[in-house]
């Protein structure tokens, strides 16, 4: 049974408010590339793959292509707004499907308040360090969910424009330094061409001895929120040849620039890069930006670490927004239709599951201020380890729903084949498990001195206990209600509900 957005009672969203261009400039600053960079790569450098960081990331690059081989083929007969919930529905079945949908939902849910973590201290580091004003953290952090929640309400394609700007500049930022990096020759130990061998991605010249799995876990961790490509199909122009094209550029065009931009990093910094990202940190990209261009880079640069961060906050306000709203909108718990699955009568946005969301992260923000735990240290951390641990498994999940919805189920034989629907599946599906496995060997490494806290231990719990919640909902309406558990993702955009 599938339910299209056409069906009485179902609240769609708004038709062709997209195009392709905006689609990759919202999965793209999901990614957040110089919170990725400038949060991660110091990271890696320091305590995982030292200076074989570049071979990191392009390997990342390979595995998440593989994996987008699979997704797109979905993608071109799914279309809906709660991209991994529908596809596992209709690979894996309602059971599996309901988990997964749980467990996307509360990762994007708290990768905002993660985010907003992470903007509130560089805001308030900015203000500090480059107009000597010191503001508390929690007001730039209410101001940045005030404004995702009232951007939010409106046009997706308002939405699209304004991240557009702020992805325009972080890129230009990051880019320029690589550049003037590359045509300088590197730093004190020339271009360091050899860190690019692929071998490189599973050594180590850290600090911190034998953490690759550390490294590698992080490079996988920057790419976080492509595959939010596949939200926003029911409001693209054809869907099905946009995702697609958004999908692998998306992955394809991250990967190569991360690659790039960490290796140029690398170089500048020269053979100590190591030790010099464990002492400074950030550092290892504002010295190279100092030297190479002047100190007036260096304010812009965290500047537009500032809007960068919350670019990507704003971009997780809408992934979390739509899976709501397409949990919503199924009515499993009577009222939601009415509310959560609500779109707005102009703008054709989830505005009322956008309220909710805001909500939950203003609640999220508080507790931890509560708890006197620190906005970088805690905030951004945990929630982080919390939101990828979860998606990293929904993922694992989708790659072999792949390979139930075209060879078990044999839907659409024109696209089935051995490779893009069987062996790059399973290949993608194999490799997020092993980076699951690195998460589960260094979730303590990732998180710092934030692995003190109680929240860090139930961690792992939280995620079994959605899945749990996740798979006796499933099995109870199958047994109590089969009408609504038939329709347990299987709400799709009308050009491709499958016909029987």
């Amino acid at each position: 049974m599938t339910i299209t957005n056409e069906s009485p009672g179902v609240s769609r969203l708004k038709r062709d408010a997209v195009g392709l261009v905006g689609v990759i400039f919202m999965a793209v600053a999901t990614a957040a590339p110089i919170t990725a960079m400038t949060g991660n790569v110091p990271i890696v450098v320091a305590f995982g793959n030292g200076l074989g960081v570049p071979a990191g990331y392009l390997f990342a690059t390979v595995v998440l292509t593989i994996f987008s081989v699979g997704y797109t083929a979905m993608s071109k007969h799914i279309t809906a707004a709660g991209a991994f919930y529908g596809y596992i529905s209709h690979g894996l079945g309602q059971v599996v499907g309901m988990v997964s949908g749980l467990l996307a939902t509360m990762a994007y849910v708290v990768f905002e308040a993660s985010i907003i973590g992470f903007f509130a201290y560089s805001a308030n580091d900015t203000f500090k360090s480059l107009a000597g004003v010191d503001i508390h953290w929690l007001w730039f952090a209410f101001l940045g969910l005030a404004l995702n929640m009232i951007l939010s309400y409106f046009d997706i394609n308002l939405t699209a424009k304004v991240l557009g700007v702020f992805l325009i500049t972080e890129i230009f930022m990051l880019g320029l330094v690589a550049l003037v990096t590359l045509f300088n020759g590197g730093g004190p130990d020339g271009l360091m061409a050899y860190t690019l061998n692929p071998l490189n991605a599973f050594q180590t010249t850290g600090v911190q001895a034998g953490a690759v799995g550390l490294g590698l876990f992080m490079c996988f961790w920057s790419w976080v929120g492509f595959e939010s490509t596949a939200m926003y199909g029911e409001e693209s122009r054809e869907p099905k040849k946009i995702i697609p094209i958004a999908t692998l550029v998306s992955v394809v065009g991250i990967g190569l620039f991360y690659t790039f931009v960490s290796w140029m990093t690398v170089a500048a910094n020269g053979v100590k890069a190591p030790e010099l990202a464990a002492e400074q940190f950030a550092g290892i990209f504002f010295n190279p930006t100092e030297q190479f261009i002047g100190t007036w880079a260096v304010g812009l640069f965290k500047i537009l670490i500032l809007t960068g961060s919350f670019a990507c906050s704003m971009a997780f306000h809408n992934c979390a927004a739509r899976y709501l709203y397409a949990l919503g909108r199924e009515n499993l718990i009577p009222g939601t239709a009415r509310t959560l699955g609500a779109t707005h009568p102009t703008h054709g946005s989830p505005h009322i599951a956008g309220f909710v969301q805001t909500a939950i992260s203003v609640v999220l923000i508080l507790a931890f201020a509560a708890a006197d735990m620190d906005p970088y240290v805690h905030i951004y951390t945990l929630l982080a380890v919390l939101g990828t641990l979860a998606i990293l498994i929904v993922q694992t999940l989708c790659s072999f729903s792949v390979i139930g919805y075209f060879h078990v189920k044999k839907k659409h034989p024109e696209t089935a084949n051995v490779w893009r629907t069987l062996i790059a599946p399973l290949v993608g599906g194999l490799s997020m498990a092993y980076v699951v496995l690195l998460l589960f060997q260094n979730q303590e490494a990732a998180a710092g001195d934030a692995s003190k806290s109680s929240f860090f231990t139930a961690i792992p719990w939280i995620v079994v206990g959605l899945a749990v919640l996740g798979a006796g909902t499933a099995l109870y309406l199958k047994a109590r209600n089969p009408a609504k558990y038939e329709v347990i993702g299987r709400i799709v955009l009308e050009d491709t509900v499958e016909r029987d």
